[in-house]
């Protein structure tokens, strides 16, 4: 299974619109993204995609996002997602605070901790854990990148976009 990981969009809707023609074309199951849409129209340019999102700092008016993932048919899940697939645990954080991140990587009830906020792309081993950090959709004058999480080979592909 693939799975798209993105962060950090802050409304930046041309490359919010990119990234998910290219989960698209690229057939990923689902798309997760760690936080930081700011405004519901960045939900919006994602719809076609299966969404799962954190709330990110930035994410203020919470409602009207949550009333947007709700028209495209998305799952916003609050602060804080854990799930698992093909027999992979997985924690999705925003990352706004380092100590949580580095207590979720190195609690070891995770195989996967993928946070955002730095907008800095991370591909670190923590003894069990992968850590993963897709960096910034939104590019922020430098390089826009995303990640697909292969479950089969438990590998990430990092994308510029």
């Amino acid at each position: 299974m693939k799975i798209g990981i993105m962060s950090d969009s802050h409304d930046h809707i041309e490359n919010i619109k990119k990234c998910a023609a290219l989960f698209q074309e690229k057939d990923v199951e689902f798309v997760i993204h760690l936080g930081d849409f700011v405004n519901p129209n960045s939900v919006r340019a994602m719809k076609g995609l299966k969404l799962v999102a954190v709330f990110g700092n930035n994410d203020g008016d919470i409602f009207r996002l949550m009333n947007a993932f709700h028209e495209i048919g998305g799952d916003i899940k609050g602060d804080f997602h854990e799930f698992e697939a093909d027999n992979i645990r997985f924690a999705a954080y925003h990352g706004t605070e380092p100590r949580i991140t580095d207590a979720l990587t190195g609690c070891g009830n995770y195989d996967v901790v993928m946070y955002g906020h730095t907008h800095v792309c991370v591909n670190s081993q923590s003894e069990n854990t992968l850590v993963l950090n897709p960096g910034t959709c939104h590019g922020f004058g430098g390089t826009a990148t995303i990640m697909i999480f292969d479950t089969k080979s438990r590998s990430p592909e990092i994308i510029s976009i």
